[in-house]
């Protein structure tokens, strides 16, 4: 949609990161577990903005494909990886009509969500192939400005898995962090 990519190239158009440079911190924190159940290196990382994820992924040996509705954080995202001699391939694409090409092994969604793409996304996993999903809870504590049909509500981002094939191997909600997240870990049977 027109409008999304506006959005999204106006908050990436600064000089500065618009997310900063750090990977998830869920995604650190998991990274170990990941590479000892994931079946295989091929990653792709849901609305990548600027890289963050799909570079921390690479450098962890994984073939990352990032895909972003915005070509001002894409841009930003290639010029990171050429810089640290990565190959990452950025596709321009809106999510809300995106199908998958191909099978990958490992699925990363961070503060993203579009609860029709998941069903799409679990279909793309290889075998054993994990979908790590992060996004943001809509709680009484939240601040700023969000719209309430991107928000997690509690409870509901293992719902939106329930009727997937596999099984979730990680579940949290954070309600009281600063951000409220849920956080999750699929793996495909």
């Amino acid at each position: 949609m027109e409008s999304d990519r506006i959005k999204w190239d106006d908050r990436y158009a600064g000089a500065e990161l618009a997310m900063g440079e750090e990977p998830s911190r869920f995604l650190v924190e998991r990274i170990d577990q990941i590479l000892s159940v994931c079946p295989g290196q091929e990653a792709f990382d849901i609305a990548c903005g600027e890289g963050r994820n799909s570079i921390f992924l690479a450098r962890h040996g994984f073939r990352v494909t990032g895909v972003d509705i915005s070509p001002v954080g894409l841009a930003k995202g290639r010029e990171r990886a050429a810089a640290g001699s990565l190959a990452i391939d950025f596709l321009q694409a809106d999510l809300e009509t995106y199908r998958f090409t191909a099978t990958y092994d490992l699925i990363v969604n961070i503060n993203f969500l579009l609860r029709e793409l998941i069903p799409l996304a679990v279909a793309a996993l290889n075998p054993r192939g994990l979908f790590l999903f992060e996004s943001i809870l809509d709680t009484p504590t939240l601040q700023g400005y969000h719209t309430r049909h991107f928000l997690l509500q509690p409870g509901e981002l293992p719902t939106l898995f329930s009727s997937q094939h596999g099984k979730i191997i990680h579940y949290e909600e954070l309600p009281g962090a600063d951000v409220p997240v849920a956080r999750l870990i699929f793996q495909r049977s």
